[in-house]
């Protein structure tokens, strides 16, 4: 009989390890040429603030399973106005497939207690997809665009209305509260700080929607009020990286038409990208792509 792990809250003293674990459970579904930066100790320590940051905002969401005195999985969950997301779920190679990562999202699950509405924004595993559907969770097929943007096809870049700001603005701040509780049900106003942990620019269109993209151009969030305004967003995002970089678009689910014309209008390839997973009652999640981190 295997040992049976124990299941409790991370602590401060888990996130270097939590982390760690986190990223060797997850990285065998990333695109290998987006792991380079990963392995970085800036990346490293991103991954590290973002746990912390967890434990300070959502300690109720996270949670780790321990085994003969060492972390094996980990879930970090987020709650926000009635809206519970899975920001991350990983359990260590070789101990898959044994009940540990059911153990620990049904504690993270507790999180949700009392919300209308829940999130989960998978990669391919299809472990992972299982136990999200098991739990309750109606999956939506996803697709990622990926590959360096055809700026010969691309608008000309000053009929954009969305522009670049800063972190401060209230413009944006606006739109990651109104915007975003309208799209998916809840606002971000109170994730700008941590998305900022991860270095990209935000992207505003005044009172219609908002991103925030990578260097590269990729988007790593948009919310919008019209497809119009998304494709506005997405096309700013796109151009304003670096010319020849590869960019990707990830968690297109079928209601993102107005990405899928954007993407393709791009000459950017498409192939399948997980599942966007809703239970409950969230917002119409489009024109939408949620953050992988802060959904």
């Amino acid at each position: 009989m295997s040992p049976t792990p124990v299941i409790r809250p991370i602590t401060d003293d888990d996130v270097e390890v939590c982390a760690a674990l986190a990223w060797e459970a997850i990285s065998a579904y990333i695109p290998v040429e987006f792991r380079s930066d990963a392995d970085t100790e800036q990346a490293a320590e991103r991954a590290r603030a973002r746990m912390r940051r967890f434990l300070a905002t959502d300690p109720g969401g996270c949670w780790t399973a321990e085994l003969d005195g060492r972390p094996v999985a980990t879930a970090l969950a987020l709650r926000r106005e009635g809206v519970w997301g899975l920001s991350l779920f990983g359990v260590a190679p070789g101990l898959q497939a044994q009940g540990i990562g059911r153990r620990v999202l049904d504690a993270a699950l507790t999180h949700a207690d009392g919300c209308h509405g829940g999130i989960i924004a998978s990669t391919l595993d299809p472990r992972a997809m299982r136990r999200y559907a098991l739990a309750g969770f109606a999956l939506q097929p996803a697709f990622a665009a990926c590959g360096i943007v055809d700026r010969h096809a691309a608008p000309d870049p000053a009929t954009l209305r969305a522009r670049e700001t800063t972190w401060d603005d209230p413009a944006l701040r606006a739109a990651a509260r109104d915007v975003s509780r309208d799209v998916r049900g809840a606002s971000h106003a109170d994730d700008l700080d941590g998305l900022a942990l991860y270095g990209g620019v935000p992207v505003v269109l005044d009172g219609e929607g908002w991103a925030v993209r990578d260097a590269d151009g990729s988007p790593t969030v948009l919310a919008a009020r019209t497809p119009a305004a998304a494709q506005d967003l997405l096309w700013s995002c796109l151009l304003g990286g670096i010319s020849g970089a590869t960019v990707h678009v990830d968690f297109l689910t079928g209601a993102q038409q107005w990405a899928y014309e954007v993407v393709l209008a791009a000459r950017l390839p498409l192939s399948p990208d997980g599942a966007v997973f809703t239970r409950g009652r969230t917002g119409p999640m489009s024109p939408y792509l949620p953050s992988g981190v802060f959904l």
